[in-house]
């Protein structure tokens, strides 16, 4: 198998947080291809036969595992669209790491799109990580749509953390789920765009089952000329509890846009929305400044915080 030059390297670390091949579970795709797959005693991951992915099969009862799936692009110009389908098993509790970090260094747009099912057994928790990442020397765009369609069984919980670090110039992420009974759905996104790039953001989430639930929150920063649109719809089908954030931070000559709608058709359904969009309050640079910071410097702080 060869081996990752120091530029995939350097991608790994940053969407997946490790510097090599990973042990145990895992499938790493690079420049359109299968790189390397490893399974484990209780993962399994099969190609597609019929379009670009893979099929992961987790057992029921597969306790405190992992599974790492990133993406890596850097060659110039390459434009792919991905299906990853994780059937989990019944009482599994597992952690699943993926993302994409792209390294244009030409002047053709880079884009990678990836459909991702989950279909989670009764009982099981997953928590899901996925972060991108995008970097070059050219004047090429990086690309990156990222779709999630989430299926939880009867008792099943779900825990989504999404992170668009930098350097993507166009996103449009996309999430839909079903939630049956006593079913849970945590998504926590983090968002920072600058420049004139544009990210869009939607959530559909179905809250059919009896007691079932749901928390979205979305923390952005919107810098330069940048854009973003935040929409989320929350339908509360049952007897059932939603909840939607959206806090953002605007600054220079950026734009944002925040359409949170919940729809409520039982009359046991409790949903609640919020959303709000404001510039850096003075108080907090002045009170920064004084213990020494540049405004800048003091910026930067208050967004780490708020990010964090």
């Amino acid at each position: 198998m060869a081996a990752l030059d120091s530029i995939k390297k350097n991608l790994l670390e940053q969407v997946a947080g490790i510097h090599e091949v990973p042990a145990g579970a895992f499938s790493l795709r690079v420049d359109g291809k299968t790189f390397a797959t490893g399974n484990s005693e209780n993962i399994e991951i099969v190609p597609k036969t019929d379009k670009p992915g893979i099929d992961i099969y987790i057992r029921p009862g597969t306790k405190k595992e992992s599974l790492h799936i990133p993406v890596l692009l850097a060659q110039t110009g390459l434009k792919e669209l991905v299906y990853n389908d994780f059937h989990i098993g019944e009482d599994c509790d597992v952690t699943i790491v993926a993302g994409c970090g792209i390294h244009n260094g030409g002047s053709d747009e880079s884009e990678h799109s990836g459909v991702h099912s989950f279909f989670v057994g009764k009982n099981s928790r997953v928590r899901y990580i996925e972060k991108h990442y995008g970097e070059g020397d050219g004047n090429g765009r990086n690309v990156m749509n990222p779709t999630s369609v989430i299926t939880l069984a009867e008792g099943a919980y779900m825990e989504m953390e999404t992170a668009q670090i930098k350097g993507v110039d166009s996103t449009d992420r996309t999430t839909r789920a079903k939630l049956a009974d006593r079913a849970t759905l945590i998504v926590r996104e983090k968002l920072m765009t600058h420049g004139d790039q544009v990210a869009k953001t939607y959530f559909e989430i179905d809250l059919d089952g009896k007691d079932c639930g749901t928390h979205v929150i979305s923390r952005s920063v919107a810098r330069d000329q940048s854009k973003q649109i935040f929409v989320s719809h929350v339908n509360g089908n049952n007897v059932c509890s939603g909840h939607t954030e959206c806090d953002a931070i605007i600054m220079d000559g950026a734009s944002v846009s925040a359409v949170p709608e919940i729809l409520a058709n039982h009359p046991d359904a409790s949903l609640i929305h919020e959303a709000a969009i404001g510039k850096i309050a003075g108080e907090q640079l002045i009170k920064l400044m004084t213990l020494g910071l540049t405004e800048k410097e003091a910026e930067e702080q208050i967004i780490g915080g708020f990010l964090k």
